[in-house]
């Protein structure tokens, strides 16, 4: 089949109609399995341009990743594919992708056709270096000298703002944040000058600035070079500052593609009204957050489709009308600490003498003192390698702080040895950043869940402690017939779920939550924070909530305290640091917040 020439206001505009780098015609992917097969993507067709920004919008587990996998052949051998994959370098010349050798298509990935994958702590080597991972897209492609590689290497490091880039090049990725491990996997994408960029989730690490500066680079590059790029992402107000064309996807079909501003300020379909209400903005603190269930019956979602707010879809306002908390942070009867963190140094070692003795260290941490209240979430926000991750872990104990005291109910956790340390631990709790390598590959997500619940002896029957499993899958939006599959059998966001289920096994009476929320869909995101609510109202829990989304932030705390190179640099009530920053700092992340003019 051949490609059409698109016809375009742009393309009619500037007298020619031009063609597309890539035309997808009725795909349809399919896996096999031994109860039959399963349908991951129905007769989709879209196309997309040369220096345009195609963005996939979704809910988890909608088709989004598996459409972008399939156009370089990443998908498993078993997996069918139908319909047509075009790829065209010219007017002269196209060829079907999903056609190709695997020497064919070995010569596109990563050259013609680049791709940022979503998990980048799962797809950088562990036993290479950074710089040399990059090198070798160069090396292979470009078919220059390791020298001259190394040179490109350097360059794009400082264009993707990665901090002291020599020493990142030397560095592997297990010495680096998961906002600088993300991007070197862009620089990496990037380093061929590829004519389409796949970018799944390209963000989902990185605090709003960089974020930012990483969008506006990917933006420039795109104008720059004629680039096209097809843009997976959850993140509805990335859409809304950076997409020419928007497809929603939902089960696996295109529900309703347009233009951005079509799509997103004219939403014809319910699903895509739905998830453009479900996101949380500065006005819904202290509602209830609208879910996809509150608006449309989803086994009839495909036919919802209107020209008007009212059909199929209920009212934002009386929903938002429902209080989720009460509005006031902390009552004074209750104004008394759990957690205590006074003067609190983390450092991590630099250089090493010869005999392995550390001869010098890194300040990550710097001198931090704040308290947690009883019932109080206290939200944590600051770039990418500022230290919140680390002070998460400090607190718990899984790091050893330098110096300070972490006191817990009481306890000053710095001085327990790994006995009481195991005790305690019922009690404190945390759903990690990267919900892929936090979950043990080879254990059923049952067996993940019901292991804190067996080493700490909750529940006495086999069958109450399978009835507990069940009932924790349920309320993070998971069925129950998940209970004996495995983590690679879910999505990023489902992976996510499942682990804010085993972190909530235990009832715990303090959490922290370190980008819990980063992988999901808004839709998906919204249930969850609700969740966090109804459970805080249920279980009276404390916790941190460490972010790099202000917005989330903003509505899931009471307080927030921003972290700027291991120190506090502000902290106060929710709606002053988001509305009324002081710090110079701050307002920058403030500003930096994407999608103002659509949310």
């Amino acid at each position: 089949m051949k490609l059409e020439l698109q016809d375009t206001p742009e393309a009619r505009t500037s007298g020619y109609c031009m063609l597309p780098l890539l035309q997808i015609n009725d795909l349809q992917i399919e896996f096999p399995g031994k109860d039959g097969t399963a349908k991951a993507v129905y007769n989709s067709n879209f196309s997309i341009m040369p220096g345009r920004l195609t963005a996939i919008v979704g809910e988890s587990g909608s088709g989004k990743s598996v459409t972008a996998l399939s156009l370089l052949q990443l998908l498993p051998k078993q997996t069918v594919i139908k319909g047509e994959i075009l790829f065209s370098e010219d007017e002269k010349r196209s060829q079907d992708l999903a056609k190709l050798s695997e020497k064919e298509i070995r010569d596109i990935r990563g050259n013609k056709i680049a791709m940022i994958f979503q998990e980048p702590m799962t797809s950088l080597n562990p036993v290479y270096t950074c710089g040399d991972q990059v090198m070798e897209s160069l090396v292979k492609h470009k078919k220059i000298s390791k020298a001259s590689a190394k040179n490109q290497v350097l360059a794009l490091f400082v264009q993707v703002a990665l901090p002291k880039p020599a020493e990142i090049f030397n560095r592997y990725p297990h010495q680096l944040s998961g906002g600088q491990k993300q991007r070197v996997m862009i620089a990496m994408a990037m380093s061929c000058d590829p004519a389409i960029l796949v970018a799944d989730e390209p963000t989902t690490a990185l605090d709003v600035r960089v974020q930012k500066n990483i969008l506006q680079l990917i933006k420039g590059l795109q104008e720059q070079n004629n680039m096209a790029v097809l843009l997976i992402t959850h993140d509805l107000a990335l859409v809304a500052d950076m997409a020419d064309e928007v497809i929603v996807m939902y089960k696996g079909q295109i529900v309703e593609q347009g233009t951005a501003k079509e799509v997103l300020q004219s939403p014809r379909h319910a699903y895509t009204k739905a998830l453009l209400a479900c996101r949380p903005g500065a006005g819904s603190k202290g509602k209830r957050l609208p879910v996809i269930s509150d608006f449309i019956d989803r086994e009839n979602i495909h036919d919802v489709v209107d020209n008007n707010t009212s059909n199929g879809i209920k009212d934002v306002q009386e929903i938002l009308s429902e209080d989720t908390h009460n509005g006031d942070s902390i009552s004074l009867m209750e104004k008394q600490a759990i957690l205590s963190v006074e003067n609190l140094t983390v450092c991590f070692p630099d250089k090493r003498n010869i005999f392995g003795k550390t001869v010098s260290v890194i300040p990550i941490v710097k001198n931090v003192s704040f308290e947690v209240m009883k019932n109080e979430t206290v939200g944590l926000v600051g770039e990418s390698g500022c230290g919140k991750t680390t002070l998460g872990r400090a607190i718990l104990q899984l790091i050893k702080p330098s110096s300070g005291k972490i006191v817990l109910e009481g306890t000053d956790l710095t001085t327990l040895n790994s006995e009481q340390l195991r005790l305690i631990r019922k009690n404190l709790q945390i759903v990690f950043q990267d919900p892929y390598g936090s979950l043990n590959p080879r254990m059923t997500i049952a067996d993940a869940i019901l292991e804190p619940l067996n080493v700490h002896q909750i529940h006495y029957s086999k069958k109450q402690r399978k009835e507990q499993v069940v009932e924790l899958l349920e309320k993070v939006s998971l069925q129950g017939d998940h209970f004996n599959r495995y983590p690679h059998q879910f999505s990023g966001g489902q992976r996510q779920r499942i682990c804010i289920a085993r972190a909530l096994a235990l009832q715990p009476d303090f959490l922290i939550f370190d980008e819990s929320v980063s992988a999901l869909d808004v839709s998906v995101q919204a249930q969850v924070l609700n969740l966090i609510n109804d459970l805080k109202a249920e279980m009276n829990f404390s916790s941190i909530f460490i972010s790099h989304d202000l917005s989330v932030v903003h509505y899931i705390s009471d307080r927030i305290l921003v972290m700027n190179k291991g120190r506090i640099v502000e902290e106060g009530s929710a709606d002053d640091i988001y509305f009324n920053p002081s710090n110079d700092y701050t307002q920058q992340l403030v500003q930096a917040i994407p999608g103002k003019g659509l949310f």
